[in-house]
């Protein structure tokens, strides 16, 4: 009987904590539709321009207007490398919600999260040296269109070199942490399309 009301402690720790935590997810997601409709208040054409694409838009009016805001480019650049548009603003949506100026505690930079060869991710060492060596710079890589370019680049070669859209965004999120990534923006992908 020692362990019955141990296990009821613990199992009230853990709820309050889950409930603590949805609590959280709950207001961010209310803030951050609050945010957009003080903006949409504030100037309503920023209503129309998140559910109304404009021609050079084939982003879903479904993603937040942080993403919305690129769309243009997204648009442009998934053509370029033939990839769905929703699958770009599904990497940017999980990577840096649409913020251009985003710079991780790894040293990844941008709207993509692009490594550069500059900054923390200059001191990552491989086989033959710096690691992002040949890779641009923090500032480049703060540049919203160079950003979006190069990263869809990299995310065109690895599909096209690993054969597949969950190998290509295995290999572009972070290491160690398997497929996980992958599946992330791949449940982004088919939630926003």
């Amino acid at each position: 009987m020692r362990n019955g009301p141990s296990l009821v402690i613990r199992g009230t720790f853990f709820g309050s904590l889950l409930l603590a935590l949805l609590g959280w997810f709950l207001a961010e997601q209310i803030n951050f539709s609050l945010t957009d409709e003080i903006a949409y208040a504030a100037d309503p054409s920023l209503a129309a321009q998140d559910t109304t694409p404009t021609d050079g838009c084939q982003v879903s009016t479904s993603y937040p207007h942080g993403i919305l805001q690129w769309c243009e480019i997204i648009t442009q650049q998934a053509s370029r490398v033939e990839l769905p548009p929703n699958l770009i603003a599904a990497v940017m949506l999980q990577e840096s919600g649409g913020d251009e100026t985003a710079y991780s505690v790894s040293g990844a930079v941008g709207l993509l999260q692009v490594m550069p060869r500059d900054g923390i991710a200059a001191s990552f060492e491989c086989i033959n040296g710096p690691c992002f060596a040949s890779r641009p710079t923090i500032e480049e890589l703060l540049e919203p269109a160079f950003n979006v370019e190069y990263g869809s680049q990299m995310l065109a070669g690895l599909t096209a070199r690993l054969g597949s859209r969950r190998e290509a965004l295995k290999a572009y999120g972070p290491m160690d942490v398997g497929f996980s990534y992958a599946d992330t923006i791949l449940a982004i992908y088919e939630n926003y399309r």
